[in-house]
């Protein structure tokens, strides 16, 4: 899987766990050049467009690529900082909780960048946490099952459908398994959040056989040769990323509302060189890097400088109050609770189970 989704903690990994590094040497051949170390939980392959830009716009700057799971980005920085060593000079992570508990601890440090100002107030927590991508929770359906009548396209029709349906579509609908996906389980609380009615949804997905999964990559495969019909909550840009590659993947935004989640950088206080740290965070938030992102890696932008059918702005103009981001603020800790992160879960196979 492309984007690594446990949300709880991992203490007491062995540094001998980590996956080793990617080295990329500076463009300029120095062999003294200064190195940027990047904790990230971005597949190395998905990270090259970004890397690329940001060498060709330094040059005299080698990188050195760590890719982790969430829970290990956050462990390793705790973990160096209280031993007083130094650690990465920015860290890029799916786990919004997670990041956002680094900057309230005092584990991130104050990046005042020349788009600061101009950031949407719900992605910059004090100049400490920026999310920098806007990533909806969408439907994915199989285009050559709905030949006859369009996908659903809101939760009340979701549920409508898969009752209508019944035995045809038993057993052909995927959504993640919450237990062991941290994204997954931010949408479900965030569903939870937002729609009062959302328990009717899972118990209804449970009558109809949902098979639950991990990954993104599990459910997306099974839509596009048809074994699925329907996906529910599924992380958008691997949904783009699927649909421009199969042609039977269809992606509908819920008309309901739409979940939106980001993926955070910032710059650690025990960076060994914040300042690179710091001009890497800013090439993300530049207009280049933001086109990058959308148009190399099929996610969203949030910079209101950059327009296009893969921005945040284009969908904003399209679905207004609908989209839901998720705020860069101390509130996304309350999903590191662990006796609210048992209830819900218990609740969640209590309601699959009772179908």
């Amino acid at each position: 899987m492309r984007l690594a989704v446990l949300i709880f903690l991992l203490f007491g990994c062995p540094l001998t766990a980590y996956a080793q590094p990617v080295v990329f040497p500076a463009l300029s051949g120095a062999a003294d050049a200064r190195e940027l170390l990047v904790y990230s939980s971005l597949d190395e392959p998905l990270a090259k467009p970004m890397i690329a830009g940001f060498q060709a716009a330094n040059p005299d700057v080698a990188v050195r690529y760590e890719d982790m799971l969430t829970g290990e980005i956050y462990d390793r920085i705790v973990k160096e900082t209280d031993a007083g060593q130094k650690t990465a000079d920015f860290a890029f992570s799916s786990a919004m909780d997670l990041q956002v508990k680094l900057s309230n601890d005092g584990y991130a440090q104050r990046s005042d960048m020349p788009m600061s100002a101009r950031w949407p107030a719900w992605a910059n927590w004090r100049n400490t946490a920026y999310a920098l991508t806007f990533e909806p929770a969408v439907f994915v359906y199989h285009k050559p099952s709905f030949t006859k009548e369009p996908p659903p396209s809101t939760r009340a029709e979701f549920v409508a459908y898969l009752k209508h349906q019944g035995d045809a579509v038993h057993g052909r609908i995927g959504t993640y398994d919450i237990e062991r996906s941290g994204v997954g389980f931010l949408f479900m609380a965030r569903d939870q959040e937002q729609f009062g009615d959302i328990w009717s949804v899972i118990g209804a997905m449970g009558a109809a056989g949902v098979k639950l999964y991990s990954t993104s990559s599990a459910i997306l495969e099974r839509v596009a040769d048809g074994r699925f019909v329907l996906g529910y909550n599924i992380l958008g840009s691997y949904a783009a990323d699927w649909a421009s590659r199969h042609p039977d993947v269809g992606i509908v935004l819920p008309r309901d509302y739409t979940v939106v989640m980001s993926r955070i950088g910032l710059v650690p206080q025990s960076a060994a060189s914040p300042d690179l740290g710091r001009r890497y965070l800013e090439f993300f938030m530049s207009k280049e890097g933001q086109s990058i992102m959308a148009r190399e890696l099929q996610i969203a932008a949030v910079s209101p400088d950059v327009a296009g059918e893969n921005t945040a702005n284009m969908m904003q103009s399209m679905l207004g109050a609908q989209l839901r981001p998720v705020p860069v603020s101390p509130g996304l800790m309350v999903y590191l609770d662990q006796v609210k992160r048992a209830r819900l879960i218990a609740r969640w196979n209590d309601v699959l189970r009772l179908q």
